[in-house]
């Protein structure tokens, strides 16, 4: 059974694939399940770019960090693959912009889990406040990202700020966040941030994302 939507999931939110990974002596699985064991509120699979796995490993994988976090009691979600989503009986969905159209996809999962979606502009803000089906709205970069290599052009707090003012669904910040720039975060409104490195490349897991949730939960 999917886990409900709930605005603290977006508090401390990691995002990642294998191709993120860059410790030799770390897997993907024992990443994850440090940052689970430190506190995440939500993980976000999404395996693309060069170093990402084929389609039958990224499956399995898939299975695999599921049943991490269903152990820990933290949603599942799965970056732009429907098929893969509902294969692993993911809690939730986040579709981009570039991805397949946001209706579509909220069709296709109907209830069985929550959609998030990619506004980096208002118009796409205004579009999404519109669109019955989806829980949130992912809202970057914020800052200048080494993590995607298409990256949108970064927003700044202001335009973050913009955003989430316009916006009626909660907002999560992405894009080049760090364990000192995330202090600027709280004033925009957003409800959480969402990261790739920060946790990922972090030589201290446990300090990352306890950090990540001291600031929102002040």
């Amino acid at each position: 059974m999917a886990m409900a939507f709930k605005v603290g999931m977006l508090r401390a939110y990691f995002i990642a694939g294998t191709q993120d990974i860059k410790k030799s002596n770390l897997t993907l699985p024992e990443v994850l399940t440090q940052a689970l064991q430190s506190g995440i509120t939500a993980f976000q699979y999404r395996e693309k770019g060069p170093g990402s796995l084929s389609e039958e490993k990224k499956v399995d994988m898939a299975h695999t960090l599921r049943k991490l976090c269903e152990t820990y009691k933290i949603p599942f979600i799965v970056d732009d693959d429907v098929d893969l989503a509902l294969e692993t009986a993911a809690d939730g969905i986040h579709v981009g912009q570039k991805d397949e159209r946001v209706t579509k996809v909220i069709q296709q999962v109907g209830t069985k889990m929550f959609v998030g979606l990619s506004c980096d502009t208002k118009e796409q803000v205004a579009i999404a406040n519109e669109t019955e089906g989806i829980s949130y709205i992912g809202s970057g970069p914020v800052y200048p990202t080494g993590s995607k290599a298409d990256a949108d052009p970064v927003i700044g707090i202001a335009g973050l700020k913009r955003l989430v003012q316009s916006s009626r669904l909660p907002v999560v910040a992405i894009g080049g966040i760090t364990e000192e720039n995330i202090s600027e975060l709280p004033q925009t409104g957003v409800a959480g941030a969402s990261v790739i490195s920060m946790i990922a490349q972090s030589n201290d897991i446990k300090r990352a994302v306890t950090r990540m949730r001291a600031v929102f939960e002040k």
